[in-house]
């Protein structure tokens, strides 16, 4: 009675193509062996790992509060499937005393946005006075910058009186998410849905209607 797959004479068969246990592989065969696109005099072909997703930090003066706080957070963690979704907020500027002054206001708010700035990221300021733009468009710039292996970049929302006009200037680009004054409030939901929207866009998923990127 035949025993296991023991070496000699009742060694089972080894299945077509592949050599017995033991055999030298004939250089046509040890050819064969090189991960395809590899050349034998340039050396191995180059690997390319893949990138995680690219960081994205909303950088916002106040705290996600009131009615609008459910959705807020519902997208703000739909976005994080797609980027490096980071939320940093500072407490909002107050005057001294009486009402408040805006300018004064603004400025203390920006001195604590500009300390809290991640270094070597885009940085993107919303402001009524930026450049607008399409879904699709956001989805693309954010897209590219992701393949060029960008650090990451960080969107700034202020406060009640808007952004301070020194981190406005400071910014990489200006972006505009309407013609309208929007509480703060609106613009963090907003943003948050569009960096959802474009996560969306760039993986061909069906929640956008529109044009694709």
């Amino acid at each position: 009675m035949d025993g296991g797959y023991g070496e000699g004479r009742g060694q089972a068969p080894s299945p077509p193509g592949v050599p017995p246990r033991g055999a030298r592989p004939s250089p046509r065969a040890r050819s064969t062996l090189r991960p395809r696109g590899d050349d034998p005099e340039r050396g191995p072909a180059p690997r390319h790992p893949r990138r995680g997703p690219m960081k994205i930090t909303v950088l916002i003066v106040g705290q996600r509060r009131g009615p609008l706080a459910p959705a807020v957070l519902e997208f703000e963690e739909r976005a994080s499937r797609y980027w490096k979704l980071e939320i940093v907020e500072v407490d909002a500027g107050t005057g001294r005393g009486g009402a408040p002054d805006e300018d004064e206001v603004r400025r203390a708010e920006g001195r604590r946005l500009r300390a809290r700035l991640p270094e070597a990221e885009e940085v993107w300021a919303l402001t009524r006075g930026g450049k607008g733009t399409s879904s699709e468009e956001l989805a693309r710039t954010l897209g590219d910058r992701a393949l060029r292996g960008a650090p990451g970049v960080t969107f700034l929302i202020g406060g009640a009186f808007g952004l301070d006009r020194d981190i406005v200037q400071e910014a990489d680009r200006r972006l505009s998410i309407s013609a309208m004054t929007l509480p703060h409030a609106f613009a963090r939901l907003v943003l948050a849905e569009q960096l959802y929207r474009a996560g969306t866009i760039l993986r061909n998923e069906p929640y956008h209607k529109g044009d694709t990127a």
